[in-house]
């Protein structure tokens, strides 16, 4: 399967869990381990590793084997390596600590995921 077919399989399938705020970087020209990190965030320990078991299921169902899988013994972040793309699931208070997207993205200032909404 291609890098951007994957990137596909694995977004449908977080959002399938009801993954939160799911976000691709695509990191090509920035790092030779990988061509894209996709980044969500779980409600919970138990539900960010059954997020990243999903995403290892369907790539398997796929024919592609997981090279790694960290973190399921704590629940706070579960990386799922798939060669071209890794998948980093997180809880809110580790994704907003780590601010993986403004590492590799390279950004200034806070990620805002969600527009802001003014109240009148």
């Amino acid at each position: 399967m291609n890098a951007d077919n994957l990137v596909k399989l694995v977004v449908n399938t977080l959002d399938d869990g009801k993954g939160r705020d799911i976000s691709v970087v695509d990191v090509r020209g920035k790092t030779s381990m990988t061509d894209f990190m996709v980044v969500a965030s779980g409600t919970s320990e138990r539900h960010v590793k059954s997020l990243a078991g999903h995403v290892a299921e369907e790539a398997k169902k796929n024919e592609t084997q997981p090279i790694g899988i960290e973190g399921e013994d704590v629940g706070e972040w579960v990386l799922v390596d798939l060669g071209e793309v890794i998948v980093h699931v997180m809880k809110p208070q580790t994704r907003d600590f780590y601010q993986l997207e403004k590492l590799w993205r390279g950004e200034s200032g806070p990620i805002e995921t969600i527009p802001a909404l003014s109240v009148c």
